[in-house]
């Protein structure tokens, strides 16, 4: 092989991982299910999140950082899990932070996601009128349903450029 050829070809294969990798709906469920400990409708609701400002800001894992503002009226910050494992953000890494400040009565979640490099991102909000949806969601399906049902729902969440 020519060595300019061998070198395209090298350098293709070394970002193949890192752009084409995609998680199976069942990997998902396991690495959802390992990191918080259970896979209810939240959890995927954060991936969907996650992996949709990943695509808005035409980011790879680990170039996003995420303020995650939790409200008195969710059960807990499941979604920040969620958008973690999509994203690759960390508490560890300071790429995700859950503020001390809470999200407005009305709204189970705000997340402001922006590229890790600085720039303009997105604010994605929860209603608290979602809660009702996915707890159905969580009594009525296995976790594959649960998965299924959340990535093909629309209308659990907004989003809008983050101000």
């Amino acid at each position: 092989m020519v060595p300019m050829k061998r070198n395209l070809v090298a350098a293709l294969l070394v970002r193949l991982p890192l752009t084409s990798k995609a998680e199976t709906p069942e990997e998902w469920i396991a690495l959802g299910a390992r990191v918080h400990g259970a896979f209810g409708s939240f959890i995927p609701l954060g991936i969907k999140i996650g992996l949709d400002a990943m695509g808005r800001l035409n980011a790879r894992p680990r170039e996003l950082t995420v303020v995650y503002y939790d409200s008195d009226r969710s059960p807990c910050a499941c979604f920040a899990d969620g958008i973690a494992i999509a994203t690759q953000a960390s508490v560890g890494q300071r790429t995700l932070t859950i503020a001390s400040e809470k999200a407005p009565i009305d709204d189970a979640a705000i997340i402001v996601i922006r590229p890790r490099r600085g720039g303009a991102g997105f604010k994605y909000t929860i209603p608290v009128a979602a809660l009702g949806k996915l707890n159905q969601m969580n009594k009525e399906l296995d976790p594959l349903g649960r998965y299924d049902a959340v990535m093909s729902s629309v209308g659990l969440f907004q989003v809008e450029p983050a101000p």
